[in-house]
């Protein structure tokens, strides 16, 4: 069984209290098949018959973060690290997440850093912290400065950074049809906030400049 596979078990059994009350599967997919009579379509013709189905099935997988602590994911951490006192960065980070305004694909990458203090997390736990706030409605703003603030506050980093690079579909595919724009929006707390050396390191190992 897959984590999100575990996830979802978990809140349909009532182990994992949603943030918002759920309508029921079936009240969903009469959602999409409403939504497929607006669009001018015949939700009983055989190619959209289980199209309500496969799209809740899809959403299920798409806004899994809802379903995910980022707490509990980064609890387990490791002292044993030889007094290691020099960053750790995760980058180029591939992340899909939802424009909270039209719900349309949020595509981009993730580089997320921290300067440990006395303790350090498995990696792949970065990962999954990324694609837990990643994973819901989001606006990029809000989403960069959660992951941020979730290492802050569960590792006590001396400092955390995290920059987040990508292209909204709601302005890509709608609107002012600009493509090839990406939006780039950044957090800096401790010491990547306030010593410029850290923030100049942080930004040469992502290959960018401070």
């Amino acid at each position: 069984m897959t984590p999100y596979d575990q996830a979802l078990a978990d809140s349909e059994a009532g182990t994992v209290t949603p943030a918002h009350p759920r309508p029921t599967r079936e009240q969903a997919e009469r959602a999409v098949r409403t939504l497929i009579e607006f669009v001018g379509e015949n939700p009983d013709r055989e190619g959209l018959q289980d199209t309500p189905k496969r799209v809740v099935k899809s959403y299920e997988e798409l806004f899994s973060g809802y379903l995910y602590d980022p707490a509990e994911i980064l609890a387990r951490t490791f002292e044993e690290v030889e007094e290691y006192d020099e960053i750790v960065l995760l980058r180029d980070v591939r992340f899909e997440s939802f424009c909270e305004h039209h719900m349309l694909p949020i595509i981009g990458t993730a580089h997320v850093a921290y300067f440990p203090n006395d303790r350090v997390v498995g990696i792949s736990k970065l990962a999954r912290v990324i694609d837990a706030y990643a994973r819901r409605m989001q606006i990029q703003e809000r989403l960069t400065a959660q992951i941020a603030q979730a290492i802050e506050t569960v590792l006590e980093p001396r400092g955390v950074a995290v920059v987040i690079e990508s292209e909204h579909h709601c302005m890509s595919t709608r609107g002012v049809h600009k493509h090839g724009v990406s939006m780039v929006t950044t957090r800096m707390l401790g010491c990547f906030k306030e010593d410029p050396d850290r923030r100049r390191e942080f930004y040469q190992l992502i290959g960018k400049s401070s």
